[in-house]
Order: C-alpha cells, then sequence, then structure tokens
C-alpha cells in the first residue's frame, strides 16, 4: 500500500514538472508585445475650423553667451531668438498662427546659472508665478500650439500657472519643446491631465543644439498633422 502511495506522489510531482515547463515554454516563446504611446486623437491630420496660436514661454538669459555652442538662444537673419521663440515662429510661418509669449511678473535672471537655479526651487516649490500676459480672445482659437523649455525634467512652473487659468475644451492642444537631452520627459502627459476636455496631439521636441537647423524638421512635422501652409 505504501508503494501505491509513492507511486501516486511521484507521478503528482512529474505532471506539476510537465506542466510548469509547457507554460514556461509556451510564454517564452509568444513575441514581445510592442507599447505604443496612446493619444487623445489618433487621426493623423488636425481639424482646425477656426484659428491657429502659438503660444510659448522661452528662456529669458540675456548675458553673453555664445549663440552657437547650443546655449538657450539663437541668431537668424541678424536677429536675437531663445531657442522656443525660434521654433515658435518657425511654427506661425507655416501655419499663419498669431504667436502670443507667456510672460511673468517676476524677473528672471539673465545669467544661465543663476536661472537653472532659480526654475530649480520654483519646481521644488511647485510655484506658481503670476503671469502677466493673458489671452484675451481664446474662444477665436481652435488649435493651440504651446511651447516651452525642458527645465529640470519639467515644463517651467509658468506653464502650469497658464493651464491653471484657462480651460482648452473642445481645442486642440500641440506640445512642442526645446530640450539638452531629455525630451518632453513627462510634459506631454502632464498637460493631458491639466486639460483633460481637451485633444492632445502628438507634439516636437528639438535639442537645443539643433534649434538653428530645425526647420525642415518643424515643416514635416506640420505636414504630417495637414497643418503647414495654411
Amino acid at each position: 500500500m505504501r508503494k501505491i502511495y509513492l507511486s501516486l506522489a511521484i507521478l503528482a510531482v512529474l505532471g506539476c514538472v510537465f506542466i510548469a515547463y509547457g507554460k514556461a515554454t509556451v510564454t517564452d516563446n509568444l513575441p514581445e508585445i510592442p507599447v505604443i504611446e496612446t493619444r487623445t486623437d489618433s487621426a493623423n491630420e488636425v481639424s482646425s475650423k477656426g484659428k491657429v496660436l502659438i503660444v510659448y514661454f522661452t528662456s529669458p538669459e540675456t548675458d553673453e553667451v555664445d549663440t552657437s555652442s547650443g546655449a538657450s538662444r539663437l541668431v537668424s537673419n541678424g536677429k536675437l531668438y531663445g531657442n522656443t521663440e525660434y521654433v515658435a515662429t518657425l511654427i506661425s510661418e507655416e501655419t499663419g498662427g498669431d504667436l502670443f509669449q507667456i510672460k511673468t511678473v517676476h524677473t528672471y535672471p539673465g545669467t544661465h546659472k543663476e536661472l537653472i537655479d532659480d526654475a530649480k526651487k520654483e519646481n521644488e516649490l511647485k510655484a506658481r508665478p503670476k503671469l502677466a500676459t493673458h489671452i484675451k480672445n481664446l474662444a477665436d482659437y481652435d488649435v493651440i500650439f504651446v511651447g516651452f523649455p525642458n527645465w529640470w525634467y519639467d515644463m517651467p512652473m509658468p506653464l502650469y500657472s497658464f493651464f491653471d487659468e484657462y480651460d482648452f475644451t473642445g481645442k486642440t492642444i500641440i506640445p512642442f519643446c526645446t530640450h539638452g537631452g531629455s525630451r518632453f520627459s513627462q510634459a506631454e502627459k502632464t498637460i493631458a491631465s491639466l486639460e483633460k476636455g481637451a485633444k492632445m496631439r502628438k507634439g516636437l521636441a528639438i535639442s537645443r543644439n539643433n534649434v538653428s537647423d530645425s526647420k525642415e524638421s518643424v515643416l514635416k512635422w506640420l505636414q504630417g498633422m495637414g497643418m503647414a501652409n495654411k
């Protein structure tokens, strides 16, 4: 009798081993499922019945930096631009959209190091800087481009003040940013969470080292959405 029980126990153990092995083999042979970033609006082209507005916040550096060394500003056709301001201008030229600059009551430092330190403090405090400029006719616009530099793996805090002030329900938001290597970080998801009633489109991130040569990239991006030369 003991031999029978022992035999049954051995068979049970072997059965579990075979089942476990079979499951592991099937699982290991399955193809890896790619992670696809979800978008609120999956269509390629943007439907724009109203006007286009390009909102931007640009790095306010005024110190004597080498504009060809990947700093936060550049010179084009003899005019000095902030990196994000320059990209915003390219978008405006291609779409015919109006430009709106986010400015704050608080004056940021003009030197790069002090600006970075100031931005870090604001980020740590989750500050909401008071805005000096305001959109008076938001209802006229259907598509809103929103541009900013990536500061400390996030949007600059004035952008949070901006999104707190306006309701973009029913409008299309298209973000763009300039960065030193971090691209958008989590900014696209943050905007989507702040403006849940808006349609979010895939944004464009441009390295600060490539801003001066970004016209073609901006054009292709806009053409892909049917937004160029409107």
